[in-house]
């Protein structure tokens, strides 16, 4: 676009050039998401959506797996904070490693938020691997499974945002339908302990605002994926270190893994390659959809995990499961229809109505004729 003005010996040219030639990397990939190598922005908005949820149930279920297998190990259940430790120095070493091979690799979000979402960061992963070895897995479910409604709520004071009644019933039918998936599963081993107890409740306030304030910062600041999670993780590894360090926790626990290399340190890195394929994953679904259906997304996963869990072992079953398996199905579909309700229009109770009414009269008709 050229605008020129000839005024006597004034003149005046302004040049926009296309955005293909001269704009900066920084421009141009200003509404990319990348994740691992995938400009998922090339694609439309479906898509996205499942390449971000295939990501998210292939790789969490893995590190699910790998979870239980690590705390299954005879002595390791008191080295949950540990295991975060070193988890979050791979994630550190992934990230930067990604950062590298993206073009912008400026920090765009202020190290005052990155203190902030690293400190909830290690607190909803610290405190969940922890409650692990005070608890059973299944225990632990029924408490994450209800971080649905923390986020919803995080999201009305963190954001302001306002949601629909769809929104919360989803939120209600998956709470409802984990927690009575999970209960017969509980109730074969139960292991509750306070103490296991109040470490993942902590976890799972953390984890309600954690989101929201991924999402915020995230839009706000227009943030890649990969500065997010190295930022986020490396902090938290100081964090982590230091607490260690100031109540001596550190040197049991290196020595008792240097005795079992494999089974820790092995384990551990696969555990937190999964985890951080995972995270990038849930991270392009918070950017994108928003910190509810990424949530909605995970929660959707355990109760895979758990489905899963019956078909590769062998564990009592009751028609308990079904019913429950069926309320969180119901929830995710009031999820996707309240972010779609422009597209998908349910019959209100009058159209049902008015359509029986009709079909009503057009058979006495017939009978009449």
């Amino acid at each position: 676009m050229d605008l020129k003005f000839n005024n006597s010996r004034k003149y005046i040219s302004i040049t926009v050039p296309p955005k293909t030639q001269t704009m900066s990397p920084h421009i141009k990939s200003i509404d990319d998401i990348v994740v691992l190598g995938i400009n998922l922005s090339r694609f439309n908005k479906l898509t996205q959506f499942f390449i971000c949820v295939a990501g998210v149930f292939v790789f969490y279920l893995i590190y699910g797996y790998l979870q239980e297998l690590i705390f299954s190990m005879e002595g390791f259940k008191s080295y949950g904070w540990y295991l975060t430790l070193v988890q979050f120095a791979f994630y550190s070493i992934f990230g930067l490693i990604e950062l590298q091979l993206i073009q912008d690799k400026r920090r765009r979000i202020p190290g005052k938020t990155y203190m902030i979402i690293a400190f909830l960061t290690v607190g909803t992963m610290g405190l969940s691997n922890t409650s692990l070895g005070y608890l059973n897995y299944p225990t632990q479910v029924i408490f994450k499974c209800c971080k649905l409604i923390p986020v919803m709520l995080g999201g009305v004071f963190i954001q302001g945002k306002r949601y629909n009644i769809a929104d919360v019933s989803a939120a209600v039918c998956m709470s409802l339908g984990l927690i009575w998936f999970t209960l017969a599963d509980s109730t074969i081993a139960p292991n509750f302990n306070l103490t296991g107890v109040i470490l993942i409740s902590l976890a799972l306030c953390a984890d309600a605002v954690i989101g929201n304030v991924q999402e915020k910062a995230m839009k706000l600041h227009n943030a890649s994926n990969s500065e997010m999670v190295l930022y986020s993780y490396s902090i938290g590894f100081v964090y982590i270190l230091l607490g260690l360090t100031c109540t001596s926790g550190l040197g049991p626990a290196v020595t008792f893994c240097s005795k079992n290399p494999i089974q820790t340190y092995g384990y551990a890195f696969l555990f937190s390659l999964t985890g951080y394929f995972g995270i990038s994953f849930v991270l392009a679904l918070i950017k994108i959809f928003g910190a509810l259906l990424a949530v909605t997304v995970t929660t959707g996963r355990k109760a895979m995990t758990i489905v899963l869990s019956f078909m590769f072992f062998a564990k009592p079953f009751t028609f308990q499961y079904v019913w429950s398996g069926l309320l969180v199905v119901l929830g995710i579909f009031l999820n996707v229809y309240s972010k779609n309700m422009d597209k998908i229009r349910l019959p209100s109770l009058c159209d049902l109505i008015n359509k029986a009414v009709e079909m009503r009269k057009s058979r006495t008709l017939a009978q009449t004729v």
